[in-house]
């Protein structure tokens, strides 16, 4: 059967360097059934590209046919070695995925959030204090950045004097993603790249950083998650170094890394759209529904990918054994059958329908999908009780196929 092959490369970091390329996923969720997408220019390489809404929900929650653990979460291909090497939660199935994730759910559930928010709004004041006696300043370093890797170190038990470098660690992460790649000697890695998570040398950095906090905590536990892991069992048996390694490194990435980009576009949603917040400071029970909006609006996560464990149809279109499905979350946000006049920005969007910016539910709905709304609610709440109007500049945004972050932003308040 002939495929239809889309005109743009969405593996390239270059086609997201003004964020979400809106225009190329309206196209791809007009043509009927899934387009395949040629990774440079080569047909017989590269992915199935899933932009609609229903399509995205219906890979998610069909872990048995579209793998995480077979082939790899991101669009490029790695060695079986590697897949080994690198594997974190984010890259097992059911059930070894579930055993895993019960370790650490707990400290995320809704109710268990909660009693985070008081340190959570600490920081938040804390931020939006310094950034207003500045009066301006960039966005992202001085309020996205510091904000929730403080509150996922807090939880974690990183301490305070190395929440700078967790921060630098993780933006490096991403840079394994991006058009240029850091030296692979940096950190003083000597692992080969493809054996690590995202082909950085930072995660080497974090691993070292994981083993070494891990054992101070086997000499001196503490009330933290580092100790419950280095404690806790599978099955009978502790984790081993290198899955407490890759525990750490993704809780240090996706606790902070989202977060992160969605209060970075916060600041271009208030520049462009400030008659919706004036709404949110007439009215304060938006701020739930306005905190969705932003988080589908940035869609911070611009895909995962999974692998096709048999022949399948979906969306119409035949999938074969082995190929690679990209479920596009930044495509399935804007999708019109779902989300009326879907590229407006309203705060008071009903949900349901729910945006997929933390998956399409099922096995891998984001774990921390209730800390990241709580920590995004206590600063919308803080802003609009300031009544800050600001002007933006341009957003520099992070040279990545996979995250939609920005890296810098000068924000000026008036």
């Amino acid at each position: 059967m002939e495929r239809t092959v889309g005109a743009t490369d969405l593996a390239d970091p270059q086609v997201y360097a003004a964020g979400i390329p809106h225009g190329v996923f309206a196209e791809l969720r007009t043509r009927p059934g899934l387009t395949w997408n040629a990774i440079g220019g080569d047909i017989s390489d590269g992915f199935w590209s899933v932009s609609r809404h229903r399509d995205v929900v219906e890979v998610s929650r069909d872990p048995e046919t579209f793998s995480s653990a077979v082939g790899h979460i991101q669009i490029y291909d790695i060695d079986a070695d590697a897949l080994d090497a690198r594997a974190s939660m984010i890259d097992m199935d059911p059930p070894v995925h579930t055993r895993l994730r019960r370790l650490v759910s707990a400290a995320f559930t809704p109710r268990h959030v909660q009693s985070y928010a008081e340190a959570v709004r600490n920081r938040v004041r804390d931020s939006l204090d310094a950034f207003e006696a500045a009066g301006a300043g960039d966005w992202v370093a001085a309020v996205a950045k510091p904000i929730p890797i403080g509150v996922i170190c807090d939880i974690l038990g990183v301490p305070e004097q190395d929440h700078d470098y967790m921060i630098e660690l993780s933006d490096h992460l991403v840079a394994g993603t991006s058009s240029e790649p850091l030296d692979p000697g940096a950190y003083g890695n000597t692992t080969d790249l493809r054996l690590l998570p995202f082909n950085s040398p930072a995660a080497h950095a974090l691993n070292e950083y994981a083993h070494s906090l891990g054992e101070q905590r086997r000499r001196q536990p503490q009330d933290d998650l580092i100790t419950k892991l280095i404690e806790a069992e599978v099955d009978g048996e502790r984790l081993s170094d290198e899955e407490f390694a890759n525990f750490f490194r993704l809780m240090i990435f996706a606790g902070n890394e989202t977060t992160r980009s969605s209060m970075s576009h916060l600041a271009l949603h208030l520049a462009r759209f400030p008659e919706e917040f004036d709404r949110v400071r007439r009215d304060r029970s938006l701020i739930d529904s306005a905190v969705e909006e932003v988080i589908r609006y940035s869609s911070p996560i611009l895909y995962f990918r999974r692998t096709a464990t048999r022949d399948v149809v979906l969306a119409g279109t035949p999938v074969a054994k082995g190929e690679r499905v990209v479920m596009w979350y930044a495509a399935a946000n804007f999708d019109s059958d779902v989300f009326a006049d879907a590229e407006r920005f309203d705060v008071g969007r009903p949900t349901p329908p729910a945006n997929v910016a933390f998956g399409g539910g099922g096995a891998h709905f984001c774990l921390g999908a209730s800390l990241a709304r709580l920590e995004l609610s206590a600063l919308l709440d803080e802003i609009v009780s300031r009544d800050w109007s600001v002007d933006v500049g341009e957003a520099e945004y992070v040279d990545s196929n996979f995250v939609n972050g920005i890296e810098h932003l000068t924000v000026s308040l008036r």
